[in-house]
């Protein structure tokens, strides 16, 4: 294997923000692509066998870009374009950032940060029902109801409403202290948190006294028809198949519907049947529904979490190895 250099020109205005604190960046770059860098008036000497200072090319080329559209770099941001340039998709991680969804509250933008995360926005533009299956961390529902409040503010639909099923793990509603919706709201917390951010707190409780937004239990669902919502079913995997059939039937015209779930984390009792499970089977070949699968290389929280749900994934295939090969 040859050693080659290769010099990246990066201005001075971006360096912090690329490198890290304490540089922590880049030894990682060098860690993971086993090249040496060495930065010098403004430019980075990449030096490494010919495969890996071209990978370190493109990651530094894609985080200097995404510095210069005001981005603040984060650990992810550095783990994805590795990852990424492992796969020799140089452009990705741009085109990602290139899709904006919408600003909280603060101007801070909102996009997709992974190529899963891009693909479940784009189906959730192009079809009316939109399945968000995966692990948590991955974006799920912040951005769903990202792409709930921006409809909602461009008078695509009028009115939001949030639901997720109130499964009791591990206490009893009825020992819960206060009334009916002092029992559900930490429940629907979550969804609250996420629209306090994205709209503000006063936008938030001005269209909740209007009856434009609303958020419930998903029992408060039974018997409506739902027409010109944007509608936002989370923790489906705690649904059972007659809520989700339910649930399914309450559309109504101009509506566009998004369930989110994560097939791991059920409450249900060991018996029960997932309604999510259910409806995977049953809806796979309807048109106009799309099943988005994200993975934990979709989490966008803390590195840590990615590798907390890789390492759940890896010890549930080895159980389930395990017990196909006792049934032989």
């Amino acid at each position: 294997m040859s050693i080659i250099e290769s010099i990246v020109d990066i201005p001075m205005e971006h360096c912090r923000n690329v490198f890290g604190q304490f540089d922590q960046y880049i030894k990682k770059i060098e860690r993971t692509l086993k090249v040496t860098i060495i930065f010098r008036d403004s430019e980075l000497k990449i030096i490494g066998g010919d495969v890996s200072v071209k990978r370190a090319m493109v990651v530094f080329s894609n985080l200097i870009e995404l510095s210069k559209r005001g981005n603040t770099i984060t650990e992810q941001n550095v783990d994805y374009a590795i990852s990424l340039a492992y796969e020799d998709k140089t452009e990705a991680i741009l085109e990602i950032d290139s899709d904006l969804v919408i600003r909280t509250i603060s101007g801070k933008p909102i996009k997709p940060k992974t190529l899963g995360q891009k693909y479940y926005v784009d189906q959730i533009r192009e079809k009316m029902i939109v399945f968000g299956i995966g692990p948590a961390g991955t974006g799920k529902t912040y951005l769903a109801m990202a792409m709930a409040i921006n409809a909602f503010k461009n008078n695509e639909v009028g009115r939001i409403i949030l639901t997720r099923p109130a499964i009791e793990a591990g206490e009893k509603l009825g020992f819960l202290p206060g009334d009916m919706q002092s029992k559900v709201d930490p429940y629907l917390r979550p969804l609250y948190d996420a629209l306090y951010q994205i709209m503000g707190a006063d936008s938030f409780l001005h269209n909740v006294e209007k009856g434009l937004i609303e958020v419930a239990p998903l029992a408060y669902m039974r018997g409506r028809t739902l027409d010109n919502a944007y509608i936002i079913l989370d923790e489906a995997q705690n649904t059972t198949p007659a809520q989700m059939k339910m649930f399914l039937t309450r559309i109504g015209f101009g509506s566009k519907v998004i369930i989110t779930g994560d097939l791991t984390q059920k409450d249900l009792p060991s018996d029960a049947k997932s309604g999510l499970d259910v409806a995977m089977k049953v809806l796979s070949k309807v048109d106009d529904i799309a099943f988005v699968k994200l993975t934990n290389q979709d989490v966008v929280r803390h590195p840590l979490v990615q590798r907390i749900v890789k390492a759940y994934e890896d010890y549930e295939n080895r159980q389930s190895k395990n017990n196909r090969r006792d049934k032989q």
